[in-house]
């Protein structure tokens, strides 16, 4: 506990507080995740650079969307371990700040990422003749810098809103990770302005990036209706499942937890949903574009016979 004006140097995350039988099971779970995560990613981030057939702007993407996937899952999960293993775990201001502005860039870089393969997704349905004309090198690294870019603006005024709050209340946070929810929660200053702003920047990014989004796929679902065969309209739409089925775990789970208030909503709440956008999600994106995408799948086989061809010629 701080008094007034006085300046905290360190939090003390709460965690989970379960029993230690149940800690013991969690701790192994999270862990499993992290490392089919980590595994995961950077292997669809290999795969990607080693395979001629994957060199397309549509792979591009999904080799940053893996990179982000293993960024903040990893400035998350590694610490959740930690505090599982000793129930609660001491961490400095400074590191405090640290995390969440990465957490916050890295989530919010991946919110524009998303809109970013959405509209890859239009171009190439809707204009397919001017598909490598419009999806340049130069132009693929320019989307990727901006969604960082928009990013960053975001980050730098949530970060700077919220640790220029006044901590005293107490230094105990009821979470596993320094989020925003948790951190307010020990404000003694007066609150409201910042939380404005910082809802305004939250607001900002996800109705960007979800509009992109939908106006994407109304003109996709509007070409692929044209579209006579259903075959050819199956074949054209499954280009398109595996990224709406990201984009709506991702959206989903940030909507949930940053948009919808703090109305009916328990700290329970958000530290289920905090597990599961920072430790499924991530974990689940390279198989959900792997089992659904059959280039994916050539690719893996492809690069299975090849260990298993530099194996054989070993022995």
């Amino acid at each position: 506990m701080a008094d007034n004006g006085t300046r905290l140097t360190e939090f003390i995350l709460i965690g989970f507080q379960l029993q230690a039988e149940l800690q013991l099971c969690l701790f192994f779970t999270f862990l499993a995740f992290y490392l089919i995560t980590i595994v995961g990613n950077l292997g669809m981030i290999m795969l990607i650079q080693s395979d001629p057939r994957l060199q397309t702007p549509m792979y591009f993407f999904l080799s940053h969307l893996s990179f982000l996937d293993v960024c903040y899952s990893s400035v998350i999960v590694p610490q959740l371990l930690e505090t599982l293993g000793n129930n609660k775990m001491v961490i400095t201001y400074e590191r405090c700040a640290t995390q969440f502005f990465f957490f916050t860039l890295y989530a919010s870089t991946e919110c524009f990422l998303l809109a970013v393969m959405a509209y890859d997704r239009y171009v190439a349905v809707c204009n397919p003749l001017l598909y490598a004309m419009a999806m340049t090198p130069q132009t693929r690294l320019g989307l990727v810098a901006a969604a960082y870019s928009g990013a960053m603006v975001n980050t730098v005024v949530r970060t700077g809103c919220t640790f220029s709050i006044s901590f005293c209340k107490s230094n105990q946070v009821d979470f596993f990770f320094c989020d925003l929810p948790p951190l307010l929660k020990l404000s003694c200053s007066e609150t409201k302005l910042r939380e404005q702003v910082i809802f305004l920047f939250a607001f900002l990014v996800i109705t960007t990036s979800v509009s992109v989004i939908l106006v994407s796929y109304l003109f996709i679902i509007w070409a692929i209706l044209k579209i006579r065969t259903a075959g050819a309209k199956a074949k054209t739409f499954s280009t398109c499942a595996s990224h709406m089925i990201a984009v709506a775990l991702f959206f989903g789970t940030l909507i949930f937890m940053y948009l919808k208030g703090n109305m009916g909503k328990s700290l329970w709440e958000d530290k289920i949903v905090s597990v599961f956008y920072t430790v499924v999600i991530p974990m689940l994106n390279p198989m959900i574009y792997s089992l659904r995408n059959k280039e994916v799948k050539e690719a893996l086989k492809k690069a299975f016979k090849r260990i298993k061809a530099s194996q054989e010629s070993k022995t």
